[in-house]
């Protein structure tokens, strides 16, 4: 009985941690749901780091999102400064306020106006704010700043007593609750204490490298959870904050069989006959000139002309350079664009730091969900980063773009006086497909070659082909392999006009001889019909001579028989047995050929 009440006792499960959703993109899925729910958390940082607007999102996006109410308790900025600064991320606070949906609060406290005597009360605090908790039934509350509030004191003994308190009374409420605080000197916030008496902690950064400015966000700790423990980057922009998981994507994408046409027919042939797979990543390489961007811009045109959504992502370009570029190789990519199927994002990457690159591109990826991504070039991020920081920050991007069923190509530049079967930002392991297009320079020109490098899981050629780029698109040609040569261009066509040449003197030789023997054959023919007649001739003679030998005997025969009967003679022995004629030789030939 005691084991089986043990075993009981082990498939008992503990309760989960009940989270409240806050609404801001990819902060739920790095904190597996959201916020403590009815428990107070510490949002602290430096300033400019997006406090006030990560704790005004979280009470909109509640009001709106998950009809939750919300407080919004300030002790620095007015209802009327805080609802024209976060009109820029696109909310109608004053909207909000009338569907009693948010309550704003501006509590002005004035540290000068300050004199410490007695015990210090937060009594008046919680009477008003539950006032306004009670008045629109808020399950969500924020207080901006928690410095304000207990600048007037200190005592740290005191100070901690009334955090607790503070965190306690928040607790008591039931609401979920976000309390802001300065970041300070080799703390996390100015007085040292709040973190510790905080359910959860949320840090946010706002650092300059190398000129360029990142906003990068870290669970410090999570009571009851588990969480994500690393640095994540956020971006605010017009539609919000949205976080970036980076370090949560796994190597946990399907591998489809399906298959995306490159858009140049000769290009899917030698990729197994049906182009890429889908959600596959490919590299393309090459020095400049080779038509990189031209093999991405047939890719997207093909996908378009399917109906699927395409994301290019330029750096080096402008979406109308590429347009019409694209135009002059017979490809018009403007339709596209104005029937939604085709977006471009243009910046160059020196405008942020490599985590936010990551972050604008996995944005750009959750607004659109297109099917085809093109990032053109990644070489270009050598510039605001080292290549270890290139290569886990592609992994990323390309894990996210995995995840997600989305084909990429990437294109990246090489340079012609070293290995061209190695890239800048060492990222060739990581993709399924590797192209390399080079330029060949032989006998005064320099011709263009597309060659396979790998492709997983695809039969693919290994063969070279000559890579054209004429006003109708991009062709492959067979090189000329032959007598020890591999010749492309120029050469090609020398080579091969002087073989079809060649070929046509053999073929002109060959008929000659063949009227040559046709001649002699008849010559044969001609003298044998000779014989024949010669030997039909002769043959009709002597058969005359037998016929009229044979004519002379019987008439002989006949006359010596009427003389005999003149005579009445006894016929003798001989003259009673009829003779036979002998018969020649060429009569009996005769005959038996008869």
């Amino acid at each position: 009985m005691r084991k089986k009440t043990m075993s009981k006792a082990r498939q008992v499960l503990p309760a989960s941690l009940s989270k409240a959703p806050t609404g801001i993109t990819g902060f739920d899925q790095i904190t597996g749901g959201g916020l403590p729910a009815g428990r107070p958390t510490l949002l602290c940082g430096g300033a400019g780091c997006g406090k006030t607007l990560f704790s005004m999102e979280f009470l909109v996006r509640g009001a709106v999102q998950f009809n939750e109410p919300g407080v919004f308790l300030a002790f620095e900025e007015n209802v009327e400064e805080l609802t024209k600064n976060v009109a820029s991320l696109g909310f109608d606070l004053t909207d909000l306020i009338e569907k009693k949906k948010l309550m704003v609060d501006h509590v002005f406290i004035e540290r000068s106006e300050f004199a410490e005597t007695g015990d210090y009360d937060l009594e008046g605090l919680f009477i008003r704010l539950g006032h306004a908790i009670r008045s629109i039934g808020a399950k969500r509350v924020v207080l901006d700043t928690i410095e304000v509030l207990f600048s007037g004191l200190a005592n740290a003994s005191i100070l901690r007593a009334e955090l607790r308190r503070l965190f306690r009374w928040l607790k008591d409420q039931g609401v979920t609750a976000i309390i802001t605080g300065e970041q300070g000197e080799e703390t996390l916030t100015r007085h040292g204490l709040e973190e510790y008496v905080a359910d959860c902690v949320i840090m946010l950064d706002h650092r300059v490298a190398d000129q360029r400015a990142t906003r990068r966000l870290r669970i410090v700790k999570y009571r009851g959870a588990l969480h994500g423990t690393n640095e994540y980057p956020f971006l605010i922009d017009a539609s919000g904050i949205s976080v970036l998981p980076v370090t949560a994507v796994g190597l946990n994408h399907k591998a489809t069989t399906g298959r995306v046409s490159s858009g140049v027919p000769r290009l899917d042939t030698m990729l197994g006959g049906k182009g890429y797979y889908r959600g596959s990543s490919i590299l393309v390489s090459g020095t400049a000139g080779t038509g990189k961007t031209s093999l991405a811009v047939h890719l997207v045109n093909a996908a378009c002309a399917r109906g699927e959504r395409c994301l290019y992502i330029a750096s080096e370009e402008s979406a109308d350079q590429v347009m019409r570029n694209g135009r002059s190789i017979g490809i018009n990519l403007q339709p596209w664009v104005k029937k939604g199927l085709l977006r471009f994002h243009v910046a160059r990457p020196t405008y942020t730091g490599l985590e936010m690159h990551l972050l604008t591109v996995h944005k750009q990826m959750e607004e659109f969900r297109p099917a085809i991504a093109v990032i053109d070039p990644i070489s270009s991020l050598t510039n605001i980063g080292t290549v270890d920081e290139i290569k886990n920050m592609l992994l990323r991007m390309i894990d996210m773009l995995k995840n997600n069923d989305i084909t990429t190509l990437c294109t990246s530049l090489t340079h012609g006086d070293g290995d061209l079967e190695q890239t800048q930002v060492a990222v060739t392991s990581l993709v399924d497909t590797w192209l390399l297009v080079r330029q060949i320079e032989y006998n005064g020109e320099r011709t263009r070659v597309l060659y396979v490098l790998k492709s997983r899981g695809m039969s693919h050629s290994n063969q070279i082909r000559e890579f054209l780029i004429t006003d109708r698109g991009i062709d492959l040609n067979d090189v000329y392999v032959g007598r020890g040569l591999v010749l492309t261009g120029t050469a090609r066509k020398v080579q091969e006009m002087k073989e079809a040449l060649d070929a046509e003197e053999r073929q002109e030789e060959l008929q000659r001889a063949q009227r040559l023997l046709e001649k002699k054959r008849l010559i044969m023919e001609a003298k044998i019909n000779e014989i024949r007649s010669d030997f039909s001739t002769a043959e009709d003679e002597v058969l005359a001579m037998l016929k009229d030998q044979e004519r002379q005997n019987q008439i002989l025969a006949a006359d010596r028989r009427v003389i005999a009967d003149i005579r009445q003679a006894d016929p003798s022995k001989e003259s009673r047995a009829p003779k036979k004629q002998p018969k020649s030789d060429l009569k009996d030939t005769y005959d038996d050929e008869k």
